[in-house]
């Protein structure tokens, strides 16, 4: 599948990794998250090849995006650096008022298991994600070789990612942990005192759970609780995702078929 057309945003946060920018480390971590990076580089060009087509504003061609693109997000999502890069290299900046469907949304994720259910808002950005996601007619997913799991929480252990409404937050935690066990903890910050606030002015809570679940059912039940913007997990709405591997290879899985 190879889309053409207008692609309204580009570039991740991790965008240093796919401009061209290394860690010199040596050893240990930080060699370690260069290969993790290296690797969700590989995956991101397989994605982009086989899924986008960028076109120059009035030039009429098209061009591979791969050197630089990892994730398709919009500008007000975007670092000023990354607004920069997309500008140079002149794409449109746009939004959902103007854009509301996408052709293809490529993004990251936290753990992905078999059934390409993921976990998402490590960083705190779920509910905008997940957004662009389901405006989007393809929904790709880019990962590096931790993310990959059979089941949820085998590789990721920070929980589920759930933006709630400020006031709400302590009632939640504690309906979460009485209904679907282990314990949903408030985000707190680290370059500042408090707790993390989310672009819509929310609080984190992430639910640590202790067993597996049944995903469908449990996301809309956490939705339905009253203060609950959204949840980190989502379900059907990958198409397709990418695993850059340790070894340089690119494992591609879709989801099951039922």
């Amino acid at each position: 599948m190879r889309l053409q057309g207008w692609v309204s945003g580009s570039l991740s946060r991790s965008l240093a990794a796919l401009s061209g920018r290394k860690h010199v480390c040596g050893f240990g971590r930080c060699a370690a998250e260069t290969m993790a990076e290296e690797a969700k580089k590989l995956a991101a060009y397989a994605a982009v090849d086989n899924h986008v087509q960028v076109r120059k504003e009035g030039g009429g061609s098209f061009f591979s995006a791969r050197f630089f693109c990892n994730r398709l997000i919009f500008s007000h999502l975007l670092l000023f650096q990354a607004r920069q890069l997309i500008l140079q290299h002149g794409l449109t900046l746009s939004d959902l008022d103007r854009h509301p469907e996408l052709d293809v949304a490529i993004d990251g994720a936290d753990e992905v298991d078999a059934d390409l259910t993921l976990i998402k808002g490590g960083g705190g950005c779920l509910t905008q994600e997940k957004i662009v996601a389901g405006c989007a007619k393809h929904f790709v997913v880019i990962a590096d070789f931790r993310k990959d799991s059979k089941a949820l929480g085998q590789q990721w252990k920070k929980g589920v990612p759930i933006e709630v409404i400020p006031m709400a937050y302590v009632p939640i935690s504690r309906t979460i942990a009485k209904r679907f066990g282990g314990e949903a903890n408030l985000r707190m910050a680290v370059s500042k005192a408090g707790p993390v606030v989310t672009d819509n002015s929310n609080f984190i809570l992430d639910w640590k759970f202790e067993c597996a679940q049944k995903w469908k059912e449990v996301n809309t039940a956490i939705k339905m609780i009253p203060g609950v913007v959204e949840t980190g997990l989502f379900v059907g709405m990958a198409e397709r995702a990418y695993f850059g591997m340790e070894d340089g290879s690119v494992q591609v899985r879709d989801p099951p078929v039922n």
